[in-house]
């Protein structure tokens, strides 16, 4: 006499009315939770440590006793720690989201990264949505383990020191080798599924500084950006609020000036550029003397100077603050009229 078989998720009707929009309500209310501490004082980067360490954990467990769960009917407990491991890419998303919205400027390319971080805060709290979308396909599944570890640890770690661009690659290569577990898959032993993450570690390196203009250098972002007559003592002269100014005007100053505050956090030394634009053409690049350090409220103050005024004066100015490895942190924009 054989057992009857152990009812499934879709069986269980409790399970599948929580599985429907209730826990989409309450995974959506527990990342605007984890939202609301992240404004309201941080970033703090043990959030975001423990956040990725029960996750990582959750799935390596997952992946490994999964099919010795389903052989005994254990598919309520399967289902309890897809919704657990679901919550967790929520609220680990919506948590650095805040940090990237800050860092990318919108008129860039780089808006694309934090676009990407909302769709997948979005989609994870959705359940029908998740569950049609990411739950079937085990790739995306572990596409999104690596994107939301990643996206994670490029805000964490310049919070301890590390510089953008080395938390940028430092990001990408522990991503890859955290899934090494699901490199196994298909019979294949830990140490061939070590060396298919370290290869994939090291492609991630190469893809990710191929297209590290992609990723704002969050948490660095620019705090304040004007134009103006000149820079003393750290503050601007005849600041041009309105980021309107005539010909004139430029002519009698005989050089323009572009002020901008820096934030990056505490213990962060960053070296930072200016680069002008005139209508499009790039026309200076000034590499500034002194690396931003991290740790001021309002911002590490720097500015350049633009003094190859040749007519015609009139046109459409940007000022693009950019890393030493070339991540836009943020633009200033101002017009000179006729």
């Amino acid at each position: 006499m054989t057992e009857p078989p152990a009812p499934s998720a879709a069986r269980l009707p409790i399970v599948g009315w929580l599985g429907g929009w209730p826990i989409s309500i309450v995974s959506l209310a527990l990342g605007l939770a984890a939202l609301l501490v992240f404004r309201r004082g941080l970033p703090h980067v043990g959030w975001i440590v423990g956040y990725l360490l029960l996750l990582w954990l959750l799935f390596v467990l997952i992946t490994e006793l999964r099919s010795p769960l389903l052989e005994r009917g254990q598919r309520l407990v399967l289902t309890a720690a897809d919704y657990t491991i679901q919550t967790l890419y929520h609220n680990l998303l919506l948590f650095v989201l805040p940090a990237y919205y800050a860092a990318a400027t919108l008129d860039s390319p780089n808006v694309a990264f934090p676009a990407a971080v909302a769709a997948g805060a979005l989609v994870t709290a959705i359940d029908p949505l998740y569950r049609w979308l990411v739950h079937p396909r085990p790739w995306l599944n572990h596409a999104l383990l690596g994107f939301s570890i990643f996206a994670a640890l490029n805000v964490a770690l310049p919070l301890v020191g590390v510089r953008p661009i080395l938390a940028l690659e430092g990001g990408a290569v522990l991503s890859a080798l955290a899934l090494a577990p699901a490199f196994r898959r298909g019979g294949a032993g830990w140490l061939r599924a070590h060396a298919r993450a370290l290869g994939a570690a090291v492609l991630a390196i190469g893809l990710v500084w191929a297209g590290r203009i992609l990723v704002p250098p969050a948490p660095l972002f620019l705090a304040r950006a004007v134009v103006a007559r000149a820079v003393t003592e750290m503050q601007p002269v005849e600041p041009v609020e309105g980021g309107v100014l005539s010909a004139a005007t430029v002519m009698e100053w005989g050089e323009l000036a572009a002020y901008t505050a820096v934030y990056a956090p505490a213990g962060v030394r960053q070296a930072i550029g200016h680069v002008w634009w005139r209508d499009h053409e790039r026309v200076a690049y000034v590499a500034l003397p002194t690396p931003v350090q991290g740790g001021r409220r309002r911002g590490f103050r720097t500015y350049s100077r633009y003094t190859d005024l040749q007519p015609p004066i009139a046109g459409h100015y940007r000022v693009d603050v950019i890393t030493a490895s070339g991540q836009l942190i943020g633009r200033l924009r101002f017009t000179v009229i006729p």
